[in-house]
């Protein structure tokens, strides 16, 4: 089950939030959580035990740290927790990507497992082993409610697609948390705008991509091979921004604060920046529990440089289990050193539009690399984007495809621009109240009856990151 389809929006939701206020405030969790698998098994119901079992087994852990007197005990017990939960995330996820690398290095026939890959896997296992760690570095108390505990790991809003909600970011929630009409109203709005980035905007930008891409690449002209990659840049922000997007509106409405997981990351103007700006609580995660642990940047250079490439070569990994993500993620290592070692200070004294441009430049390219588990692919598109197949700078094809989504294109690039919030809270605050709302009122309504309307009709209606 997916946010922008018709059962969730029409059936599974409504029933929810109709059954959790309905209930009195003991028992919301439970609802959650019931809910939460519910959601969970819709279309995989056998992965359901997967997610109980990490439950119940860092449950465990948390208990045991907390009451353990022994560091040493404590320690132990937190390594069984990573070591369990790293071998139930690479089993899934990565054991045809061993066995085929195996295969081809050994010279033997391994039979692939062909393991269909549990939707949110990365994430849940990332959270249940950033409470353990957190629990034996004293950050957090173990909660002692299972079910507490069970709507925290489960929790539908987030758990597919992120944001990461680490435990320490809503245990208090977890335990008493206040709903209100305003938050409720907030959570709407949030949602809805979701909504319309996922399916007005990354949905349509996203048939650009895919009708350029299935050509042949070899005779791609540059421009629009340049067209495919900004138009792929776009489709992943707005489809993965707008599901954090829904994901945070959904836990403002039964009460959760979720943290930001996207700020407007194109505006960025180093790829330092970048990352401080796109997704926010995978980045987070990576710099508390494997950067800071390896030394960060307290032991010189040389370290800094080792522990860079390791987490950034490690954050490839965790988006797919292809050679083109460690790459993708080394990439971004290769720049970011790169920077911290004199380009940062180069960069200062250039004018900002140029350090925009810089950024931009390495970003769309990245995800070339992103979008293309075939690594003759992404040679072959990289080589269309710089002229090398010698197929000239644009054809027929490029201008009606510039024709058809020139407008679409324009209104991604205003929409990844940072001005449209607070121009709109000018306008929205320079009228009187009974205005604002009305016309508040009004704009989210359009923006929801859109959306709808688009989805009934669309058959294209992917969410990138559920695969990693």
């Amino acid at each position: 089950m997916v946010f922008s389809s018709t059962v969730f929006l029409f059936l599974f939701l409504p029933t929810f939030l109709t059954i959790y206020y309905i209930c009195p405030s003991k028992l919301r969790n439970a609802i959650l959580f019931t809910a939460s698998l519910i959601f969970y098994a819709w279309e995989e119901p056998i992965y359901i035990f997967i997610m109980l079992f990490s439950t119940i087994f860092d449950y465990a852990n948390g208990l045991l740290i907390e009451k353990s007197k022994n560091n040493i005990t404590k320690r132990v017990i937190v390594i069984i927790s990573v070591i369990g939960n790293l071998s139930i995330l690479c089993f899934f996820k990565y054991s045809d990507f061993f066995i085929t690398n195996i295969n081809f290095v050994c010279n033997t026939n391994i039979n692939l497992l062909k393991l269909v890959l549990p939707v949110g896997i990365s994430f849940y296992t990332f959270q249940t082993m950033s409470y353990t760690i957190d629990v034996y570095r004293k950050k957090v108390s173990a909660q002692k409610n299972i079910i507490n505990f069970a709507a925290y790991v489960t929790m539908f809003p987030q758990l597919v697609a992120g944001p990461i909600v680490r435990y320490k970011t809503i245990a208090k929630q977890l335990n008493k948390r206040q709903e209100t009409i305003s938050g409720f109203v907030y959570g709407i709005r949030r949602f809805i705008i979701g909504l319309f980035k996922k399916v007005m905007i990354a949905n349509n930008i996203g048939l650009l991509w895919e009708t350029i891409i299935a050509g042949n690449l070899d005779t791609l002209p540059v421009a629009t091979a340049w067209i495919g990659a900004i138009s792929f840049s776009f489709q992943i922000y707005f489809d993965f921004s707008g599901y954090s997007d829904m994901a945070i509106g959904l836990g403002e409405m039964i009460g959760f604060h979720f943290l930001e997981n996207f700020d407007h990351p194109y505006i960025a103007k180093s790829i330092t920046e970048f990352w401080r700006r796109w997704h926010i609580s995978l980045s987070t995660w990576f710099k508390e529990y494997i950067y800071i642990p390896l030394g960060g940047s307290r032991k010189g250079m040389a370290k800094q440089i080792r522990n860079l490439l390791i987490v950034w070569g490690i954050t490839g990994f965790w988006h797919g289990a292809s050679w083109n993500f460690i790459f993708w993620g080394l990439y971004f290592g290769f720049l970011l050193i790169i920077e911290k070692l004199f380009l940062l200070k180069i960069l200062e004294k250039t004018k900002p539009i140029l350090r925009h441009l810089y950024t931009l430049f390495f970003v769309i390219i990245s995800w070339v690399i992103f979008a293309f588990e075939d690594m003759t692919q992404i040679a072959q598109y990289i080589k269309a984007m710089f002229g090398i197949n010698q197929a000239g700078m644009f054809n027929a094809e490029t201008l009606y495809l510039l024709s058809n989504y020139i407008l679409l294109l324009i209104i991604c690039v205003l929409l990844s621009m940072e001005w449209q919030k607070t121009r709109l809270a000018a306008l929205l605050a320079s009228r009187a109240k009974w205005v604002r709302s009305y016309f508040t009122m009004l704009l989210f309504a359009a923006l929801f009856i859109v959306s709808i309307s688009f989805l009934i009709g669309d058959t294209y209606n992917p969410f990138l990151y559920f695969r990693f």
